[in-house]
């Protein structure tokens, strides 16, 4: 019960059920002796709304609302393609939902989380789409789209960003240094987590003539990938192939 679990960037659909599996295995077994649980964004696949839940993710939603019930907080943050996840999504899972970024204490350490698309900052083009799709207003007009409306939309979107990501380097859509010792001197901490590049691996470096640690955890697409901290420090686990 001392161990801490993060994933992130489970990207679960309907067209890949072996994650699904993979993650309902994963939070009957491993989460249940866990002390707490962290998803740092993209959960989902996509997210159409609260009021627009693919009948393949009710079986993810009772999994963690099992997990939750049994006393085990499981906390959930927004990423690039779930940013629409609400207090409907809490009340069917009994996830709690947090901001970005979150500042915690793990095992005496203050660790900022974070999904990790804003330090993503050389990508200009993605920064200013972010923007766009994170504003109130334009969340609240897709939101009053037909379901079927919001589909063809979602599904415009994710054309788009498969035709940038294809055009892009892949040192413009990874973290920029700088961005990411800017955050982590603004809110004073020396350990950060993070997900959305799928390159998982622990970075030491120096901070200001200090030793600080940025943590990238991996995806969900052919194994799952964890993190694991507890009084021995944090390690990255893969849970096995989909």
């Amino acid at each position: 019960m001392n161990t801490t679990l993060f994933i992130s960037d489970l990207h679960l659909s309907a067209e890949r059920p072996g994650i699904t599996t993979l993650l309902l295995d994963f939070l009957r077994e491993r989460a249940a002796r866990a002390r707490a649980l962290y998803v740092l964004g993209d959960l989902f696949e996509v997210w159409l709304g609260d009021d627009a839940i693919h009948p393949a993710y009710q079986p993810v939603l009772a999994g963690f609302r099992a997990l939750t019930a049994a006393g085990v907080p499981v906390y959930v943050m927004h990423g690039n393609r779930d940013f629409l996840l609400g207090a409907g999504f809490e009340k069917l899972s009994g996830c709690q939902l947090i901001g970005e970024p979150a500042l915690i204490e793990l095992n005496g350490e203050p660790s900022l989380l974070l999904h990790g698309d804003v330090l993503c900052t050389d990508d200009v083009e993605y920064q200013q789409f972010r923007a766009h799709v994170r504003n109130p207003e334009t969340q609240r007009q897709f939101l009053a789209m037909t379901i079927e409306q919001r589909i063809a939309t979602a599904r415009q979107f994710r054309d788009a960003s498969r035709e940038h990501t294809s055009q892009k380097a892949e040192a413009i859509m990874d973290v920029n240094q700088t961005a990411v010792a800017a955050v982590m001197r603004e809110h004073g901490v020396r350990q950060l987590i993070h997900g959305h590049t799928h390159r998982p691996a622990v970075h030491d470096f120096e901070l200001d003539g200090g030793a600080a640690r940025r943590i990238v955890l991996g995806d969900w697409y052919e194994q799952g990938s964890v993190l694991l901290c507890d009084d021995g420090g944090c390690r990255l686990e893969n849970l096995g192939g989909t």
